[in-house]
């Protein structure tokens, strides 16, 4: 079947969808460093977890970076989705 200009076809959906997916990772990464620079995660003085809290600090950060981006973030994502998107369609 021969697609027409309003059926964009499953490969631009596809394309569409990886695109989203990417800015979406950016978006964790960003917030997963911000969370870092913010000092959340860090072992605290008194009755810390000592060198097993530090060294998944890391992982903890990073899923509270991806659970912030799964639920919308900050609006970064959306911002590099459009951006990727006009990049891939050559605008």
């Amino acid at each position: 079947m021969i697609s027409s200009i309003d059926d964009p076809g499953p490969s631009y959906l596809q394309k569409t969808q990886k695109i989203r997916a990417l800015a979406k990772e950016m978006e964790s990464l960003f917030l997963a460093e911000m969370l870092k620079h913010s000092g959340f995660g860090e072992a605290r003085e008194n009755f810390g977890g000592g060198i097993g809290e530090a060294q998944f600090a890391d992982f903890l950060r990073q899923e509270h970076a991806q659970s912030l981006a799964d639920r919308g973030g900050i609006g970064i994502a959306e911002n590099i989705f459009k951006a990727l998107e006009a990049y891939s369609n050559g605008y």
